[in-house]
């Protein structure tokens, strides 16, 4: 029974973390990796239930699915992050307007686009930069080092069109 526990078990991450991977990247666009990946997935789940179906008069079979399926959340969420889809927006606020923080970032290789603005203490730099998502914490830590009390927000565009990135996003 022991061999059979840990099967469900193995079988629910595997399916789980597919599954989530499946979701993320039908949401990001990349449909048909997505549905190469569910054709595995669907095999799996059919495999995994039906164990548990067959030791259903087991509650440890049941415990084991569960606490599988929980896993695999964990697992596909992480296995996502390391892998990093998609692309970033940052809006950045600095209260340094006369810094030449823009062409730092630009010569770093990030796409910028900044204007002045005015914040209720005075003049203010603002940013808009397009990244790979993977780049996100060391582009974060960029801005950070060049103005540490820097406004930073995040978006995830779900589209993009046009801008001297657009060749390179399409590959």
């Amino acid at each position: 029974m022991l061999k059979i526990l840990i099967l469900i078990f193995v079988i629910q991450i595997v399916y789980v973390s597919a599954f989530t991977l499946r979701m993320i990247l039908t949401l990001k666009g990349q449909k048909y990796i997505a549905s190469l990946i569910s054709t595995a997935e669907v095999t799996i789940y059919v495999l995994g239930l039906n164990l548990v179906l067959s030791y259903l008069d087991h509650f440890a079979s049941l415990a084991v699915y569960a606490i599988g399926y929980a896993l695999g959340v964990l697992a596909g969420s992480w296995i996502e992050e390391k892998l990093a889809l998609g692309y970033i927006t940052l809006k950045v606020i600095s209260n340094r307007p006369d810094e030449h923080m823009a062409q730092v970032i630009r010569q770093a290789g990030y796409g910028v686009t900044s204007w002045l603005g005015n914040g209720r203490d005075g003049d203010r730099l603002i940013m808009d930069i397009l990244a790979k998502r993977k780049n996100q914490k060391m582009l974060n830590d960029m801005i950070l080092k060049l103005d540490p009390k820097a406004f930073i927000i995040f978006h995830e565009p779900n589209q993009i069109h046009g801008g001297f990135w657009t060749k390179a996003i399409k590959r």
